[in-house]
């Protein structure tokens, strides 16, 4: 099925929050797409699609301590820059664990799992890419069209300049291995180009077409193209590069775009974008791709602030739900609300604290949770996370005392409450958090507003979630959430407007 752009709904993020470097494939009528996800576990989520506007989470990559341990991983590192590609009846997933072994390939037969334990890839850099060759082809170049595989990757050549280059090498796709000589495809698209990424090859009417981000994930991100008459090159830049400059609209920093055609023969790009002013990050919008002399052309890039409130009752623990870093075993269960085991390990360290959580997706927003917890001694703690990363967070918690509300070690609030179960919630209006507290059954009360422009994102976005922990002591105790709502607030509708 293919979207519909008069549809109101296309054009919002169609993977709203933390969902960056989105990579894409059709297998028939299903498409697949991988996003980055740093120091967060499960690693490198899975989603499906018919339209490619709505997308379900059927799995992660990475879901097993066996494959990949993220113990130590500092915020911001970890998993860069997945792809995802379907060949022979097999879909081979390409990342780079940064400040690790590097490159690795995984490999599915199902993209909802299981997946194979990591098979480590030669050669250094980051944003790693998958391209089959198959068919054949009429240009007559040696080796081009043969059913080869080739991986690409970005490496440094100056980090200072922001220069790089983008490399080559056959990929065995039985072997999981690469061979043979590197080849250097592209270092930008002008002598000053800086931080050239991201590369993604395909053939199309027999002419290979690099894709490639520029200008590094900010402001000046953009995507250029090149092409070539055969796969090693050399390659020529679009006349008109970048062929998606950077945006200056309600969506910035837009990138790192991966391209799929429909089934209908249109062709499609998912790509990164941001929203200023926000603590959302780096989201994956869709842009619609159209020819001009045989070069890419993206459709404007827009939101229309879609909003999906969500109630969680944890009778499971759903897939988009996860932690920090690798646990070494479950420290929750489901099915009488979410019971989270107090443990020593906090928010704070770099380790995998007794903490769930999941994306925020926009920018104003309620969140609300039921607390059922009675502190045994004064280290025990447990109740609602705002959660960047271990240095920038904000944690209300039922403590001995009462309620508190910390950044890190210094207090910003705290009040006096009844024993029994109590209800923390946030209102989150862009960096503005005010949070309140309520008895069960009892009217909200404010606590206090904290203008938290630290949560400001780089790589990854702000979380919402779930805490407990006993901060360095031992413990039995455990802490029940009966409840986790996320809602949006009413909007006031603009002069003039009538409802239908």
């Amino acid at each position: 099925m293919t979207p519909s752009f008069d549809d109101p709904v296309f054009g919002d993020p169609v993977l709203p929050g933390f969902r960056p470097d989105p990579s894409v494939c059709r297998v028939g009528a299903d498409y697949y797409l991988v996003t980055s996800s740093f120091e967060w576990f499960p690693g490198l989520p899975v989603f499906h699609s018919r339209d490619l506007v709505n997308w379900r989470r059927i799995g992660s990559a990475l879901d097993r301590a066996s494959q990949l341990d993220l113990d130590g991983c500092a915020p911001s590192r970890g998993l860069f820059a997945p792809t995802i590609r379907h060949h022979d009846g097999v879909f081979h997933l390409v990342c780079t664990l940064m400040d690790g072994p590097g490159h690795f390939v995984v490999t599915a037969t199902d993209p909802a799992g299981p997946w194979s334990q990591p098979h480590w890839l030669e050669g250094e850099g980051f944003d790693p890419s998958l391209f089959f060759d198959d068919g054949p082809d009429d240009s007559g170049g040696d080796g081009d069209g043969d059913g080869r595989a080739w991986f690409t990757a970005a490496r440094v050549l100056d980090e200072a300049a922001g220069r790089t280059a983008i490399w080559m090498r056959e990929y065995l796709p039985r072997e999981r291995r690469l061979t043979g000589p590197e080849h250097v495809l592209w270092s930008g698209s002008h002598p000053g180009a800086r931080w050239s990424e991201a590369p993604h090859l395909y053939k199309i009417d027999g002419t290979y077409l690099l894709l490639t981000a520029e200008g590094g994930t900010d402001v000046d991100h953009s995507v250029v193209a090149a092409r070539a008459d055969h796969v090693t090159g050399p390659y020529e830049g679009a006349p008109g590069n970048p062929v998606l400059p950077p945006a200056k609209g309600p969506v910035t920093c837009t990138g790192h775009a991966d391209l799929v055609q429909t089934p209908d023969g249109d062709w499609r790009a998912v790509l990164l974008g941001v929203r200023p002013g926000s603590a959302l990050g780096r989201e994956t919008f869709l842009s619609r791709i159209t020819w001009e002399e045989d070069w890419p052309v993206f459709s404007p890039i827009v939101h229309t602030d879609l909003r999906r409130p969500l109630h969680d009752g944890f009778a499971t623990l759903s897939a988009d739900w996860s932690t920090l870093r690798t646990p070494a075993a479950p420290f929750w269960t489901t099915g009488d609300g979410l019971r989270l085991r107090l443990r020593p390990e906090r928010l704070g360290e770099r380790t995998t604290p007794s903490l769930l959580a999941r994306p925020q997706e926009q920018p104003d927003c309620d969140v609300s949770t039921e607390l059922h917890f009675t502190p045994a001694a004064p280290d025990e703690q447990a109740g609602l996370a705002v959660v960047l990363d271990d240095d920038a967070h904000l944690l209300f918690l039922r403590t001995t005392e009462g309620l508190s509300l910390r950044r890190g070690s210094e207090v910003l609030a705290a009040v006096a409450v009844p024993p029994g179960p109590v209800r923390l919630g946030v209102r989150i209006r862009g960096f503005s958090h005010t949070f309140a507290h309520a008895a069960p059954d009892g009217a909200w009360q404010d606590l206090t507003t904290v203008e938290a422009t630290f949560l400001t994102p780089l790589f990854t976005s702000v979380q919402l979630g779930l805490y407990a922990t006993s901060n360095g002591g031992p413990s039995t105790g455990q802490a029940r959430f009966t409840s986790f709502d996320i809602t949006y607030p009413s909007r006031p509708e603009p002069p003039g407007h009538r409802r239908r």
